[in-house]
């Protein structure tokens, strides 16, 4: 391969990389210990869960609140608005950027998964892999058990009922369920 580039600046562009390069390898076991750490703290440390969240994520706006276990691949290319609150269990695989607007609500045991895997065998057996981004709008609602998939964008204002599997887009102000999710009606405005 005549790439220069290294394995992260891969990733990071969307190409094919190798996850068991050693500068990933560290990233990630770094993430997971601060995931663990975070994850061991209770309601009541809240100043020192919210120091932790900050040296883990990318962004974090004011007043989000990450209710443990959050696990992540990197954590640095997540970006989360303000306001926003995630129940247990958030799994969150950031090879590509996560980003999550203000006001969103995501419920218990939500994946939202950037990586891709080649179909070709060869590939897949020599360990590529690659990623798209996740792009959450403001005032969402995953309900929960949802997953999204790589390359999904959400519009703002949509709602995503409990244990749909997002496929592809979806627009601002719908309402979507199923697997894959679907549109299924608007979201009247208050």
């Amino acid at each position: 391969m005549d790439d220069t580039r290294t394995m992260r600046e891969r990733m990071l562009a969307g190409d094919l990389y190798l996850a068991d390069d050693p500068e990933l390898v560290e990233a990630t076991r770094a993430a997971q210990d601060l995931a663990a750490t975070y994850n061991a703290t209770t309601s009541r440390q809240e100043p020192l869960r919210r120091l932790i969240l900050e040296q883990l994520l990318g962004a974090v706006g004011e007043d989000t609140d990450l209710r443990p276990p959050v696990q992540v691949d990197y954590g640095t290319n997540i970006r989360i608005g303000a306001r926003c609150f995630a129940n247990f269990g958030l799994l969150a695989l950031d090879v590509a950027a996560i980003t999550i607007g203000d006001d969103v609500q995501i419920g218990p045991n939500v994946q939202l998964l950037t990586p891709t895997h080649p179909v070709e065998p060869e590939a897949r057996r020599a360990k590529w892999e690659a990623a798209r981004p996740i792009t959450i709008g403001d005032n969402v609602w995953l309900g929960g058990g949802v997953i999204v998939c790589p390359g999904v964008r959400i519009g703002e204002n949509t709602v995503v009922g409990a244990g749909s599997v997002v496929t592809r887009d979806l627009p601002a102000n719908v309402v979507a369920v199923g697997n894959p999710a679907r549109v299924i009606r608007s979201v009247a405005e208050a």
